[in-house]
């Protein structure tokens, strides 16, 4: 059998390099959900679930991370507890522009602005490296921006976008909240993306030169120092993408404000070294000036 790196053509081979952050954009289940419960209770019944783990994990935050992998898709999901009450999380965390000011936080994301006519909401996002790129060398991928069921006591919102590059498709982003005891909310974060049989080679090619160090946070067992040992492979690369995208979620609830820039794209980076491991890929100095610079070119229309 000829490898990935003989049967892919050279120019998908410049297009490998980026394979890593492409993977950023895969949010939410490629498969089918269920219809949100519109009561919430689908979710509070979760949450009394999983009580145990927010409140004593590896993590030291009350949340509850997981992935899985069929044969052509990759899920993550993280369950939240945050301490800001509901309607203050149902007014920050809807509206397209709302999502654009969370998705720029990721190290991956270059641009993102929303468009609206007839058909609805599309938010042009582009995906790109670690480091600082023209919109022309970044993946652009349109999401549709969908409201879904919203009541005074819970709320989904999700992004949709059928195609993405080298093969990819069915992005999708779904959050989903509903309010807890204590004045505080419970989130619920999906991610994930479809794959066909070139983007699978991409996904071999990238884990075995770039990415082959990258771990993700499920632990699978011990190491021969008797550190843990973590999941690997494309379910690593979903974990930390998803873990990305909720760190942003919550740094946008902590600092939402427009002359609140600065702390939260430190809340960001703070949350991101939490977990160094897996998350660390620049210094701050570089990230903090990559982002005022991204930001600075998404407030101007193309």
């Amino acid at each position: 059998m000829m490898t990935a790196t003989m049967t892919l053509p050279a120019k998908q081979w410049q297009a490998l390099t980026k394979v890593g952050f492409m993977l950023a954009l895969g949010l939410l289940a490629a498969s089918a959900q269920a219809a949100p419960d519109a009561s919430g209770a689908t979710l509070l019944t979760r949450y009394a679930e999983l009580a145990p783990q927010l409140a004593s994990n590896q993590f030291k935050r009350p949340i509850v991370l997981d992935s899985s992998e069929s044969s052509s898709a990759f899920k993550g999901d993280i369950y939240a507890l945050v301490d800001h009450p509901f309607g203050e999380v149902n007014t920050l965390l809807n509206g397209p522009a709302r999502w654009c000011d969370v998705l720029i936080l990721h190290l991956n994301t270059k641009y993102c602005r929303p468009f609206t006519d007839a058909s609805g909401t599309t938010l042009q996002v582009n995906i790109g490296k670690k480091t600082e790129q023209t919109l022309e060398q970044a993946y652009q991928v349109d999401f549709v921006y969908r409201k879904g069921v919203h009541t005074p006591t819970y709320f989904d919102t999700r992004l949709d976008a059928d195609k993405g590059p080298l093969g990819t498709s069915n992005y999708r982003i779904v959050l989903e909240a509903v309010a807890a005891p204590g004045n505080k909310t419970f989130l619920h974060l999906t991610y994930s993306y479809a794959f066909g049989f070139a983007s699978r080679l991409a996904m071999q090619a990238y884990l075995a030169t770039a990415g082959s160090d990258k771990v993700g946070f499920t632990r699978e067992g011990r190491q021969s120092d008797g550190q843990p040992a973590y999941l690997g492979g494309m379910r690593g690369v979903v974990e930390r993408n998803t873990m990305r995208y909720y760190l942003a979620i919550e740094a946008y609830l902590n600092a939402p404000a427009a002359d609140q820039l600065d702390a939260r794209l430190q809340g960001w980076f703070a949350a991101t070294e939490d977990y160094a491991l897996q998350l660390h890929e620049v210094e701050r100095s570089d990230y903090l000036e990559m982002k005022h610079h991204e930001i600075a070119r998404q407030k101007d229309p193309r």
